[in-house]
């Protein structure tokens, strides 16, 4: 069975890991290539788009696909648009995984925005350090919030500019534990986390760290998803396969568009 992965997290590489050797499916994972030293696993992978929900659903039926995994970030909305639209379009089953969101607990101080410009709108007017945790892509929103000081986590540096004045980068890639966070944000005399909601497990330690100290939390909520299979990890994304594996399915021809 020929599966496509649409990756880049923690639980596309788990279940390209547990489909590597596995000899009922024939995985690939899609990476978007924006980290230029990705960890990829045993598996064919892919790396750069597809031109769009119309590029994708063609790439589909060129590669006789016959199941696909939206393992993306959940930030990552207009990928799971094109999934969503390709694979109904191509009539290929869709199963996307879409991790909990963390949720506040007693001594969380969150402030919950929709997006990074007004993330970067409620830090106040008056200078605060602050630490940001939100991927490379966003950081040029709180250019312009510029009286601010900036402490951004990042694997790779940011390509988008302006970016704000008082910056610094910290190139590291998670997962992260709850000591080394709360010394950092200690060290650095951090006022502020601005944080995506991503959910998981690899990232969560800035939040406790944030709790600990008793620091606030810009929490930026993440976009709506939406697909015909919602599961929450990657162990019910590999039930999930089994079970369509176990269907009957038509021959290859058929999960190519209609005229």
């Amino acid at each position: 069975m020929r599966i496509l992965i649409l990756g880049g997290t923690t639980e596309a590489s788990a279940l390209a890991k547990r489909l590597e050797g596995d000899p009922r499916f024939t995985p690939i994972l899609s990476l978007a290539g924006r980290t230029k030293t990705p960890a990829t696993p045993g598996i064919a992978v892919r790396i750069g788009g597809f031109g769009g929900a119309d590029g994708l659903a063609q790439w589909l039926a060129q590669s006789e696909i016959e199941a696909v995994i939206d393992a993306t970030h959940p930030f990552a909305a207009q990928i799971s648009a094109n999934a969503s639209a390709a694979t109904a379009e191509t009539g290929i089953p869709l199963c996307t995984i879409i991790r909990p969101p963390w949720q506040p607990v007693a001594g969380d101080r969150w402030l919950i925005v929709k997006t990074m410009e007004e993330a970067a709108d409620v830090l106040g007017e008056a200078p605060r350090r602050v630490f940001l945790s939100i991927g490379r892509q966003t950081v040029g929103a709180f250019a312009r919030a510029p009286q601010h000081t900036y402490l951004a986590r990042l694997i790779e540096p940011p390509e988008t500019a302006p970016l704000p004045p008082r910056l610094t980068l910290l190139q590291h890639r998670g997962p992260f534990d709850l000591a080394s966070e709360t010394a950092l944000l200690r060290n650095e005399h951090i006022d502020v986390v601005v944080s995506k909601n991503s959910g998981g497990s690899a990232t969560y330690a800035k939040i406790e760290a944030a709790r600990t100290l008793g620091l606030p939390v810009v929490m930026i909520e993440r976009p709506d998803k939406a697909g015909p299979t919602l599961v929450p990890d990657e162990e019910e994304a590999f039930d999930w396969l089994i079970r369509r594996h176990a269907e009957p399915r038509a021959p290859s021809a058929a999960c190519k568009p209609t005229a």
